[in-house]
């Protein structure tokens, strides 16, 4: 069998499952076993793609290389451990009757539905069926978003479904000007929409048709990378939604959004001899990030703030995409692998603090470490990681940023160092009183399972001391297949 295929078929045939069983107490249970599985299937993949360099299905329709496959492992491995929390923080909503039974069924069967277009945004060679994934997320998410179904949760998951639905638009003209300037070349027909097809034959395409391309396809699946000015749906869509969605949302479908600007601009590129795609994602890209730190200021609650860190670390990345080159790319890719694992983690550890405090209201949640310790010090260390401390890998990935942009923008440096500042204070001006402030009267510890928080920040602390000899060569061959040359 390809190993592309167990990958696909978990989720597929998960979704119909828990739609069965959903409303069944054992329905988080196969949740997790389900997302297992899928992590063990995607090793498989990985193991194959590091023997053949690129594993492709019967009718080129499906394709896996060194750049996707990292993304596919980390997103089944976050998807997994966001389920083992998910299922008691669950219960716990159930519990507190804020969901019933039917509603998780729902909920089980959306992230199932979630998995699948996730993956196969990563795992297609088509541009087209990429742009139906994503529109897939985006129709799961809304459907996480309004799981509570109380008016705020409708507003957040309109405003999400109107403003993603005018982005993917966007997109999805893109591609139809992708398809037209592959016309114009020898391409099959029945090719001209298959990824690998296009890279191959992109320098006989009509460079200002592919340059108009790009421009939509950056504005469409930036909207989902949550890019400025089209962001104001991530805020909302993370305050009001079930905390798992939060975790996978930012942890996850970000970051296949920032996939599909990628492989779009690696196709451009191929097409001009300019350097105009790349300064539009710098230029997007340095925007977003200042945007986003300076409203992490004015927050007061505490998803909002950690929605907002997304939007400026997202930025972060598309900017040093659009820098291109072997270092800024291998920090790019680094900085999605260990913002994901952080961002996860600290949506978990949230959700746990918001249950433990009764509300979301950063001015409401104080005293974690004394109260519960091991959500308090989750907090702390998930900050200090995302902020960009040594020895997390976040520093590392940062440091790679900041070295490539003093190699090739000098000037930049100076906005990039400013509003890294401006983050840290922002963070911590709210941290610090919930972790170390006064406990409130009465405030009792809670069941939370905060194995996948210490996992992951273990996981993002060895990467910012030595990144493992074979993830370094992986990362060398995307880099390479992204930017025509390694670092390493």
């Amino acid at each position: 069998m390809n190993p592309i295929f167990p990958v696909l078929l978990i989720p597929l045939l998960g979704v119909p499952l828990l739609l069965l069983i959903g409303h069944s107490r054992r329905a988080a249970q196969v949740n997790v076993l389900l997302n297992v599985a899928g992590f063990g299937a995607s090793l498989w993949l990985a193991l194959e793609v590091h023997d053949r360099g690129l594993v492709m299905s019967p009718g080129r329709q499906l394709f896996v290389d060194a750049f996707n496959v990292y993304l596919i492992v980390l997103t089944t491995f976050v998807g997994m451990t966001t389920a083992i929390f998910s299922a008691p923080y669950m219960e716990h909503e159930r519990q507190r009757g804020r969901v019933n039974q039917r509603r998780l069924q729902l909920y089980h069967a959306s992230y199932q539905g979630f998995m699948l277009a996730m993956l196969l945004t990563l795992s297609t060679n088509n541009m087209g069926v990429m742009w139906v994934a994503m529109e897939g997320a985006t129709l799961a998410t809304v459907l996480l978003v309004s799981l509570y179904r109380t008016p705020e949760s409708i507003e957040a998951a309109w405003k999400y479904f109107i403003l993603c639905g005018v982005g993917i638009a966007q997109a999805l003209f893109g591609t139809v000007l992708l398809y037209f300037a592959a016309s114009g070349s020898d391409v099959p027909a029945e090719d001209r929409l298959l990824w690998t097809v296009l890279h191959a034959h992109s320098p006989s395409f009509d460079p200002v048709v592919m340059m108009l391309a790009f421009v939509f396809l950056l504005v469409g699946y930036g909207t989902k990378v949550g890019l400025v000015p089209l962001h104001n749906w991530l805020p909302d869509a993370h305050s009001e939604g079930p905390t798992p969605m939060s975790a996978v949302l930012s942890g996850l479908l970000l970051n296949d959004a920032l996939y599909a600007v990628v492989r779009s601009k690696m196709l451009v590129d191929g097409a001009l001899d300019s350097g105009l795609p790349g300064h539009l994602m710098m230029g997007f890209g340095l925007l977003s990030f200042l945007v986003a730190v300076l409203f992490l200021h004015r927050q007061h609650d505490i998803k909002r703030l950690f929605s907002y860190s997304s939007i400026e670390h997202m930025g972060l990345m598309t900017f040093a995409f659009g820098i291109g080159g072997p270092l800024a790319t291998f920090g790019a890719l680094l900085h999605m692998t260990v913002h994901s694992l952080t961002k996860s983690a600290i949506f978990v550890t949230v959700g746990h603090a918001a249950q433990l405090a009764g509300t979301q209201k950063i001015d409401h949640i104080r005293g974690l470490i004394r109260t519960q310790p091991a959500i308090g010090w989750g907090l702390l260390l998930g900050t200090v990681a995302i902020a960009g401390f040594p020895p997390f890998g976040v520093f590392t990935s940062e440091f790679l940023l900041l070295s490539a942009t003093m190699k090739s923008w000098p000037w930049l440096v100076v906005p990039l160092l400013a509003g890294i500042a401006i983050a840290f204070a922002g963070l911590f001006r709210y941290i610090q009183p919930m972790v170390y402030g006064a406990a409130p009267e009465g405030q009792q510890p809670i069941r939370a399972n905060m194995t996948a928080v210490y996992l992951h920040l273990l996981l993002v602390l060895w990467l910012g001391l030595a990144i493992p000899g074979p993830l370094a060569r992986w990362f060398g061959e995307a880099t390479t297949l992204i930017a025509g040359s390694s670092p390493l």
